[in-house]
């Protein structure tokens, strides 16, 4: 199966543009983008670990979608502050909330994402292994953005330990990883960021910035082509596609867009969506229903 969804389901600039202005009552964000999409990938998990409370709260406003499928960022302790190794107590902090949806059926994916900064080292490579043996039993996938990556040992190690590998699209500098429609476990995961290189490497750009950019059809085309390869392999049992450009909602926007790209068939959006883009998502969308006003 394919599930498409964004990145992160709260941001303040979706406010008008993604759900009704000022957060209206009758809308819950995550109810909202389960309603849309069969999947969603968690940010806050980067930030910390998921807490069993909340992994329960949003099983509990999704329960109406038993498709609906939650991947998360693994916490940047593990990803982004390799100064000192981690300790058991981190791994366990970090397992519990994600062992919840895990254990619910709802967990697809445990997203590894490393930085452009991360090389192909043997040092680096260590630490990789290191991480599949603390999570083992969770679904990985792993994201690296350096070309150094792009040797054929390293894709048999991610087979070999049944870890998926993360086909991304980002700015292309030198050295970048370029796209691709790899396979290497029972998980596909594609995962757009976007084409802001003015701001993809500048320290001071917030990440409303870095993110900030709509994938025009011609762009998104060869991934849906992409998409559709993965879901053909032997290998593959789901396939993920998450679009990470969520500045002014425009990763939901291109996340049916691709959607309706490689399912053939149009797909709904929310009204607001589609005024704040007419253009790019008129061919490819309908109007949502309005909803209605939860009982008191």
């Amino acid at each position: 199966m394919v599930r498409f969804g964004p990145a992160g389901w709260t941001y303040k600039d979706w406010e008008g543009v993604v759900y009704p202005g000022r957060r209206s009552k009758s809308v819950e964000p995550l109810e909202a983008m389960a309603s849309l999409f069969d999947a969603v990938e968690i940010n806050t998990s980067f930030y910390r670990p998921v807490s069993p409370q909340n992994a329960h709260r949003w099983l509990e406003r999704t329960a109406a979608h038993p498709d609906f499928r939650f991947t998360a960022k693994l916490w940047r302790r593990f990803t982004h502050e390799r100064a000192t190794p981690w300790t058991e107590e981190e791994v366990r902090w970090a397992r519990v909330g994600l062992t919840v949806l895990h254990e619910a059926g709802r967990l697809g994916a445990v997203l590894v994402q490393f930085p452009w900064s991360f090389r192909n080292t043997p040092a680096n490579r260590d630490w990789v292994d290191g991480l599949a043996g603390a999570f083992e039993g969770l679904p990985l996938v792993l994201e690296v953005r350096h070309a150094s990556w792009n040797e054929p040992s390293y894709y048999a190690e991610l087979v070999e330990r049944g870890l998926g590998f993360v086909n991304i699209d980002q700015p292309l500098f030198k050295d970048s990883l370029a796209p691709s429609a790899r396979a290497t476990s029972a998980v596909g995961y594609v995962r757009v960021h976007g084409r802001n290189a003015r701001d993809w490497f500048r320290q001071s750009a917030a990440p409303i910035e870095r993110y900030d950019y709509l994938y025009s059809a011609q762009e998104l085309a060869p991934w849906a082509e992409r998409t559709k390869q993965l879901a053909e392999h032997p290998r593959v049992r789901d396939v993920y596609v998450i679009t990470n450009n969520h500045a002014r909602g425009q990763g939901v926007a291109n996340a049916l867009m691709l959607q309706a790209m490689v399912t053939g068939h149009t797909v709904k959006a929310p009204e607001t969506l589609l005024r704040a883009y007419p253009e790019a998502l008129g061919p490819y969308v309908r109007p949502e229903a309005p909803r209605e006003a939860p009982r008191p």
